[in-house]
């Protein structure tokens, strides 16, 4: 987290923890406020990537499973970098500024991301530079987001418009969703942004953002998950995030070959766990026909307003039709299946 911003958001009664705010002060439940609030939330433990040069796009193009030439700087992607063996690294989004392409995606897997793509670039004119400090990212989020977003920035936010990018002169806006907004800005003006919004926003942890991100069917790979999953599995090909019809990328032939020879067993899905206990990404999925044997895994999770967890997990689709999937033992609390809002098939 950017030191400034870090001691600004003290001034704001943020508690911190690995570079992530996880309350303000001491007000009331916070799983509460998403329901009937807007609220403010630091995005620092999302990290930026920039790459520039005139090489970039064509190198992005050939290492991403997305297709970066539908990127501009008026419209974002989701996309994944994979291994040789189709597993993805990291899951981002990506959008163009100028000649530069700002990749988003968890702060603590920008190094190694950075580093292993950096291998590629032999002769190309591409640079990759890490540049998380560089700006601050905020989020607004509730169903109230868009109209505080443009009354603030003055600007026109196309609801119905996902991953639409607008440049303003206090900050470039990614509109994620209706009711998740996200300014991109320099730290010499993110307080005073920060407390034109906080006028009619409740400022909030990072859990809050997560969950909205889970509810959507957004997935978010994070160091517990990474190369446990081929884009498919969770359901990349679904939001824009896997192209069919571009070049080769790493993993493409994996990819591929699933998509065309239809052996795709495990997809995504929206569930509830009504447990006290913490879950957590990683977190092994059970089916009692198979016994000890794990038919999935956590991908994301976050407290439900309803309580208990909200969760994304990756589940055999015969076991996910079939009966109980229970979370961490053949025994533990069962997931209550519920529905994305996008189709599976």
């Amino acid at each position: 987290m950017q030191a400034h911003w870090h001691t600004f958001l003290h001034t704001q009664h943020a508690v911190i923890e690995d570079g992530r705010v996880i309350r303000f002060g001491e007000s009331r439940p916070e799983s509460e406020q998403i329901q009937t609030e807007t609220v403010l939330v630091d995005l620092s433990h999302y990290g930026l990537l920039i790459f520039s040069g005139e090489d970039a796009q064509a190198f992005l193009q050939n290492q991403l499973s997305c297709d970066v030439t539908l990127v501009n700087v008026h419209q974002a992607q989701y996309g994944s970098y994979c291994t040789p063996k189709g597993r993805v690294l990291a899951n981002f989004i990506l959008w163009q500024r100028d000649d530069e392409w700002f990749m988003q995606l968890p702060v603590n897997l920008c190094s190694a991301i950075r580093k292993r793509l950096s291998m590629f670039i032999l002769r190309s004119k591409v640079r990759i530079n890490e540049s998380s400090d560089q700006w601050i990212r905020i989020g607004v989020a509730g169903k109230a987001a868009c109209e505080q977003v443009a009354g603030t920035v003055h600007i026109s936010v196309n609801a119905d418009s996902p991953l639409q990018v607008i440049r303003t002169a206090q900050a470039d806006v990614l509109c994620h969703a209706a009711d998740r907004i996200e300014l991109i800005v320099t730290p010499e003006h993110a307080s005073e942004l920060w407390n034109i919004l906080r006028r009619h926003a409740q400022p909030s942890s990072a859990d809050r953002w997560d969950w909205l991100a889970i509810q959507a069917g957004i997935p978010v790979i994070t160091l517990e998950t990474q190369e446990e999953f081929i884009p498919q599995m969770i359901n990349l090909d679904l939001i824009g995030g896997v192209s069919f019809k571009k070049g080769c990328y790493p993993g493409q032939e994996i990819v591929a070959r699933t998509q065309y020879l239809g052996k795709l067993k495990r997809r995504m899905y929206l569930a509830h766990i009504a447990t006290r206990d913490c879950v957590s990404a990683g977190d092994d999925l059970y089916d009692a026909h198979f016994e000890d044997q794990s038919c999935g895994m956590i991908v994301n999770a976050a407290l439900s307003p309803a309580g208990g967890y909200d969760v994304l997990a990756v589940i055999q689709r015969s076991s996910a039709a079939a009966g109980k999937i229970y979370w961490k033992t053949p025994q533990g609390p069962v997931l209550n299946i519920g529905t994305l809002p996008y189709a599976l098939d």
